[in-house]
């Protein structure tokens, strides 16, 4: 078998980690329709109404301090993002008021940590005092206007927007500077709301563009599969139909399906892009691994309320690469190297054929029939990167400020 990642490739990711994400609790006091966790999907753990379990929580951040005063820490002092995640979190608080004050007192110099939260803001004024003192970055979950968020729902169907609304500015109203600089907001697109409409409820009364995410298409339950296909919405598509869309799309910049695109164009493509000093001693270093599945830990570890260790929560729970208990973390790294180097031979006769494999996003996880005969959804020939680069280059030549944009305010990580 062709060796793609070494066990000292996943040791640099967890020695260089950049984001670790606790599940705290699988309960949740909103009961909204589309949930990762809901009716429509059925890859995750039966959900219990649990709670992390906190020793075993603080037994990896141990393991990761190890890690970090390694060796393969390539980073004089590096920020780590330690996330909360649920379910929604702020029903476990003790368990956050936990972590947060023993990473404050780690002796760990060569990292600083900041701590963020995805939550649906229906506990946000009781907890707001001390998210602020410790100055959580959050994103707070809400898709629009009362219509647009409809599908947001106690556990007894009644609505909760006027909740959310309420809660989101009281925040506002007493933290009027952390609100400005630490708030986000994330939208669910579907068939209650467009992009126009999300962009602008919360430009007109939250003066922000919000991160507007499309339904997971992936795990869906067999007998889910037509309300599903009723209540997906393509984000591309629902912009392009706004009369303003290129409007809308210029303020939503990175934030858009388009500028995304174009972004990983011009930095694949352009030859004037550098991600670092070897690049240019060097020349640039073809990409060599099939697909654009990442490097175990490369981005982020995600740890589920059952203890399951994930290089992300955008797959399925059962593609965990180890677990962590109050006995300690067991993640056996060459185990998890010949698993990844399984996907990517078999991806291999795909991605060596494909006009698009240096900048390929297509993650293995979210392909079908992975352990048997997967087929990648992002296959293109050369006649398909012919058009996908004449889109690309008919915007760039439509928008020439946007070039200049993306090399000046986009960086590469």
């Amino acid at each position: 078998m062709n060796t793609y990642i070494s066990v000292d490739d996943i040791k640099y990711q967890l020695a260089n980690l950049r984001q670790l994400t606790f599940e705290v609790t699988d309960a949740c006091n909103l009961k909204c329709q589309y949930c990762a966790y809901g009716e429509f999907y059925n890859d995750y753990d039966q959900r219990r109404n649990t709670v992390i379990n906190s020793s075993a929580a603080l037994k990896l951040i141990d393991y990761l301090v190890d890690y970090w005063k390694s060796g393969y820490n390539m980073s004089a002092v590096r920020n780590v993002y330690i996330s909360f995640y649920g379910g929604e979190p702020l029903l476990n608080m003790n368990f956050i008021r936990m972590v947060v004050g023993y990473i404050e007192k780690l002796d760990c110099p060569q990292r600083t940590f900041t701590f963020s939260m995805t939550t649906n803001a229906i506990l946000l004024e009781k907890y707001m005092d001390f998210l602020v003192e410790h100055n959580f970055v959050l994103l707070i979950s809400l898709d629009g206007n009362e219509r647009n968020t409809s599908y947001r729902v106690h556990k007894t169907g009644a609505p909760a927007y006027e909740d959310i609304i309420r809660n989101v500015n009281a925040l506002r109203g007493k933290y009027p500077e952390y609100f400005l600089k630490n708030v986000n907001f994330n939208a669910v697109l579907h068939n209650r709301n467009t992009v126009s409409e999300i962009c602008r409820f919360f430009e007109t009364n939250y003066q922000k563009i919000p991160t507007i995410g499309e339904l997971n298409n992936v795990g869906i339950r067999p007998d889910k599969v037509d309300l599903f296909r009723k209540t997906y919405r393509n984000s591309h598509e629902s912009l392009h139909q706004a009369e303003n869309y290129e409007e809308i799309e210029e303020r939503m910049f990175m934030k858009s399906a388009t500028y995304q695109s174009v972004t990983n164009f011009v930095h694949q493509y352009s030859g004037f892009v550098f991600r670092n000093y070897t690049d240019l001693l060097l020349g640039k270093v073809q990409k060599t691994i099939p697909t654009g599945t990442c490097i175990p830990f490369a981005k982020r570890m995600f740890v589920t309320v059952n203890g399951k260790i994930m290089p992300c929560e955008r797959i399925g729970q059962q593609f965990s690469l180890g677990k962590v208990t109050s006995n300690g973390v067991e993640l056996d790294l060459e185990a998890i190297v010949e698993k990844y180097n399984g996907y990517y031979a078999k991806m291999e006769p795909q991605c060596s054929k494909c006009c698009k494999v240096t900048s390929c996003i297509q993650c293995v996880f979210n392909l079908n029939n992975l352990e048997s005969n997967p087929v990648c959804y992002g296959f293109t020939s050369k006649q398909g990167f012919e058009a996908y680069r004449k889109v690309q280059m008919d915007f760039l030549r439509q928008h020439p400020e946007a070039y200049y944009r993306i090399m000046e305010k986009v960086i590469i990580e």
